[in-house]
């Protein structure tokens, strides 16, 4: 359930995971982004998570993060920074089990209108939409949220900014 892993992802890499960016996208307002995704044929059984996914060819985790943010969100004004969180985490999600190791890049953009460009067939069938959240929302929300925390790992940023080195979050498994 964590995140919503593309048709594409089926490879397994270094240990058998899946090497995947993830998308820690601000709006000038401190919003962050979050997609709305669900089992493809139950969708009671959803969750929002950041936009990103696996590694395509020889991608740098940053350019993954580029590519996943144009194809899910049709965001391109982004400027990418650091690496905030790794995390390794296991779920099952349309009928398979995934092993991912996530890195969680911050970006900010002044583009808040989203519209998915080049969802694959599994994501057409599994994200229900976008949308822009406070970090209070976040706090607030009875919603399952990915990775577990969010609210208060993205208030620790925004408070402090980002850490000198990415932060090891608790391996999740769901």
């Amino acid at each position: 359930m964590s995140a919503e892993p593309t048709d594409s992802g089926e490879e397994t890499h270094e240990g058998g995971l899946r090497k995947v960016a993830r998308v820690v996208l601000l709006d000038p307002q401190d919003r962050i982004l979050l997609l709305h995704g669900h089992e493809p044929d139950d969708p009671a059984d959803d969750w929002w998570f950041t936009p990103g996914g696996g590694l395509e060819g020889d991608e740098t985790r940053e350019q993954a993060a580029l590519r996943e943010l144009l194809e899910e969100t049709g965001i391109t004004e982004v400027e990418l920074g650091p690496v905030l969180w790794r995390r390794i985490c296991s779920f099952s999600f349309a009928g398979r089990r995934w092993h991912q190791d996530e890195w969680y890049l911050l970006a900010r953009t002044t583009q808040t209108a989203t519209a998915a460009t080049a969802l694959t067939d599994l994501e057409r069938r599994s994200v229900a939409g976008a949308r822009w959240w406070t970090c209070q929302e976040l706090t607030e929300a009875h919603e399952t949220v990915y990775p577990t925390k969010l609210a208060g790992l993205l208030r620790r940023v925004l408070d402090e900014g980002p850490p000198a080195t990415p932060e090891i979050l608790d391996t999740e498994i769901v």
